[in-house]
C-alpha cells in the first residue's frame, strides 16, 4: 500500500511516537510522511515530504497557551491552501496523529483518514475526564482532526482499540538509574515562575529543561538548559523524579522507567486535564499550576517512595499489524458515515476565533 503518515508538529509527543511507528509501516508499504506545525524540539530522522505550517500553538510562560500569539503566527489562508493541495487521494491509506491538514483535506474530498493518536483515545467514552469539561476545548480536540475511525494511545487500555503508550526504542533500551536529582519539563512556564518555586527546595537537585532559553545557567541548586532529546532522555532516566506536564509521552515515560512522577496539567487544555484525570485515577500526585501556594503538596511529593507500577510491552508491530489488516479490507475510498456530526472548514473557523475570542 501506499501510506500517507501525517503527524502533528506541536508538541515533541507525536513526532516521539513517529519515530518508533513509522520503520515498523516502511517494512512491507511505501510511505510519505507530512508534519505540520514548528514547536517540536525532537528531530525525525526520515525524510519529510510534506512540511506544512498547519493550524498549531504557542507555549505561554504562566501555565497555559500563549492564545495572543499562536492567533498572531496563525496563518488560515495558507491553512486552507494546505488543505486544497495536498493529494490525499493518491494514497491507499491515510494515517493521522492529530494531524489537521490531512484530516480535512480527506473530509472535503470524501477520503478515509485514520486517526492513530492520543488524542483519539482520549475523546474515548470509557477515559477519565476531568470533573468540569470545558467545552469548547472538547470541540475543538474533537473537530480540530476530523476522522473517520479512531485507534489511540492511552495510559491504561481504556478500549479495544486503545492501546498502552509506544515507548519509543531509544527509552525502552536506556539504562535506568537513580543518581537523586529530579529532571522538571514544563514549557507552558517561564524560567523564572520554574526557579522561583524550585528554589523553596534548596537540598533538591533540579535538571530544568527549558522551553523559553537557549542557553544554559545554573542558579544554586537549579540547572537550566535547553531542550536536547539526548540530554533529556539522560537525565530522566537516571532522576529521582520527574515533575512535568500532563502531556501523554514524558508522564509515559516516566511511568515505563519507574520514576517517582508528579504532573501539572496546562490551563486551558482539555486535553492535558483529561491526562491529568486519567493519571490521578492512578495515584499520580496532581497539582493545578506552579504556585508557591502548592509547596507542600511539592515537598510530600519529594518525600515520598512511592513509585507506579505500569506494564507498557512492546507492541508498536502487534498495533499497525491490526490496524492495516482492519484496514486493508475496505473500500479506501469510503465516504463518512451519513449523518455523522463533522464541522465544515467554515464552521471549523468559526469555533477556533471564537475560542481564541474569549482569552483576549
Amino acid at each position: 500500500m501506499k501510506i500517507l503518515y501525517a503527524i502533528q508538529g506541536t508538541g515533541n509527543g507525536h513526532v516521539s511516537r513517529a519515530r518508533d511507528i513509522i520503520p515498523v509501516l516502511q517494512k512491507n508499504h511505501e510511505v510519505d510522511i507530512l508534519i505540520s506545525g514548528s514547536q517540536t524540539d525532537v528531530q525525525l530522522p526520515f525524510p519529510v515530504k510534506y512540511k506544512y505550517h498547519g493550524l498549531g500553538f504557542v507555549f505561554g510562560k504562566k501555565g497555559g497557551i500563549d492564545i495572543l500569539e499562536s492567533y498572531k503566527k496563525s496563518n488560515l489562508k495558507v491553512f486552507f491552501s494546505e488543505i486544497n493541495c495536498l493529494p490525499v487521494q493518491s494514497y491507499d491509506l491515510v494515517i493521522n496523529d492529530f494531524e489537521p491538514v490531512s484530516a480535512w483535506a480527506c473530509y472535503q474530498k470524501n477520503k478515509k483518514c485514520i486517526s492513530l493518536s492520543h488524542q483519539a483515545a482520549v475523546l474515548n467514552k470509557n477515559v477519565p475526564k476531568p470533573k468540569h469539561t470545558d467545552k469548547i476545548g472538547k470541540a475543538i480536540l474533537k473537530k480540530y482532526a476530523p476522522t473517520s475511525a479512531q485507534y489511540g494511545f492511552h495510559f491504561k487500555a481504556y478500549d479495544t482499540n486503545i492501546f498502552t503508550p509506544v515507548i519509543r526504542r531509544q527509552v525502552r533500551e536506556h539504562p535506568v538509574e537513580n543518581k537523586g536529582h529530579y529532571t522538571v519539563y514544563l514549557p507552558a512556564y517561564e524560567d523564572k515562575r520554574i526557579v522561583k518555586v524550585l528554589k523553596e527546595f534548596p537540598s533538591v537537585r533540579w535538571q530544568v529543561f527549558s522551553k523559553h532559553n537557549k542557553k544554559p545557567f545554573k542558579e544554586k541548586n537549579i540547572t537550566i538548559q535547553p531542550i536536547s532529546n539526548e540530554a533529556f532522555i539522560n537525565s530522566m532516566a537516571a532522576a529521582e523524579g520527574v515533575l512535568c506536564g500532563a502531556g501523554f509521552e514524558t508522564p509515559a515515560e516516566a511511568l515505563f522507567m519507574n520514576k517517582k512522577l508528579m504532573v501539572i496539567p496546562m490551563k486551558g487544555q482539555y486535553e492535558q486535564q483529561c491526562n491529568a484525570a486519567a493519571l490521578k485515577d492512578m495515584d499520580v500526585p496532581v497539582i493545578k499550576s506552579l504556585k508557591l501556594k502548592h509547596a507542600d503538596k511539592i515537598k510530600k511529593w519529594i518525600e515520598s517512595v512511592k513509585r507506579i507500577k505500569v506494564d507498557y510491552p512492546d507492541i508498536t508491530e502487534t498495533i499497525i499489524n491490526k490496524i492495516l489488516a482492519e484496514q486493508y479490507s475496505e473500500n479506501m475510498n469510503e465516504v463518512l458515515r451519513p449523518g455523522k456530526k463533522v464541522y465544515t472548514v467554515k464552521k471549523f473557523r468559526q469555533v477556533v476565533l471564537k475560542k481564541i475570542a474569549a482569552h483576549l
